[in-house]
């Protein structure tokens, strides 16, 4: 696959009826095979405020990237999106291929999977989390378009200023951080057993966008350690990843840690409780400054983690499994 897009192109016709615009213009597409001026042509009888020659042929470039549509001699016909998408109409299709060709739109997903947002925050988030997006801090046209195509998808709807998932969004959520993962990105943790000292070291792929969206939440920095090197963090679940299921995707589950803190997180040798303070297993004796300076000296310290939105409950549920906590 390609680079992915960073702007995504909207459809005439109005914010909640992209798909609906794309799926006349691939149906007249297919029936007719028409040539360029007479694409352009559809376009300005289809809608009444459309001339632009140059705007029409900016969405007719950008499906032709896509897949959606390609040139066969002197005419236009459906391309491989186009022939795939258009065998059912079906929205989990067209939410694939609009996946793999733009950057941002899941990660978008994730994050109003935790509250709804402005569009203003939706914006924010866009560039939080991909800055290579490149937009201006404050614009908001490219994240309208965004938000207006996961609406026409019924994906997403908005309530006065705010946006959120429907119910459609939120199934597309709970099976995305493993339907989209990448076996290029992965999350490593280690499990241990006291009587053998047995080290079992896994590797569990996610989504890279879940990654890039839970990293971002924390400013690309492990609250425990400092550790800033995205390389050297790991997206680490409160509630685990093989018993708790339903919270895989879940942003309020997710701690960016470093690696060694990740690995002492799952072996429990710290945790951290309902009011973000850092508690340590009693038991936990080390010679390593490193652990000393991040992990035992800074026992009952309150995280900076308050506004990231890590669930309390999670924690709380977490920490009763903890014999000594």
């Amino acid at each position: 696959m390609t680079d992915r897009f960073r702007s995504i192109v909207p459809m005439f016709g109005g914010a909640t009826r992209y798909v609906e615009t794309l799926n006349a213009i691939l149906e007249f597409v297919d029936s007719y095979q028409p040539t360029t001026d007479e694409l352009v042509g559809w376009h300005r009888g289809t809608f009444s405020n459309v001339s632009s020659r140059t705007s029409i042929m900016r969405r007719i470039r950008y499906l032709w990237q896509m897949g959606f549509l390609q040139q066969e001699d002197d005419g236009w016909a459906l391309g491989s999106s186009g022939r795939k998408y258009t065998q059912n109409y079906d929205t989990a299709t067209l939410l694939q291929i609009l996946c793999d060709h733009n950057v941002g739109l899941r990660s978008l997903l994730y994050a109003l999977a935790v509250a709804p947002m402005t569009i203003e925050e939706i914006s924010d988030q866009q560039l939080d989390t991909h800055p290579e997006l490149g937009w201006s801090r404050g614009e908001t046209d490219m994240a309208h378009q965004r938000a207006n195509w996961l609406r026409s998808m019924d994906l997403v709807e908005k309530e006065g200023d705010l946006y959120e998932l429907t119910t459609q969004g939120r199934e597309f959520v709970e099976d995305a951080v493993e339907t989209w993962a990448s076996p290029s990105t992965t999350e490593q943790s280690d499990a241990m057993t006291a009587s053998t000292y047995e080290t079992v070291t896994y590797a569990r792929a996610v989504d890279p966008e879940f990654r890039a969206t839970a990293l971002a939440r924390y400013d690309q920095q492990c609250p425990v350690s400092g550790v800033d090197h995205p390389g050297l963090l790991d997206v680490a679940h409160v509630l685990s990843w093989s018993d708790y299921p339903a919270y895989r995707a879940d942003l309020s589950n997710v701690l960016a840690l470093s690696k060694t803190h990740h690995a002492a997180f799952d072996r429990e040798l710290f945790t951290i409780d309902a009011d973000y303070r850092l508690l340590v297993n009693p038991t936990f004796e080390t010679e390593s400054d490193l652990l000393k300076q991040t992990i035992l000296d800074r026992a009952g310290e309150q995280l900076p983690i308050s506004e990231v939105g890590l669930s309390s409950e999670h924690l709380t549920q977490h920490n009763a499994a903890l014999v000594w906590a």
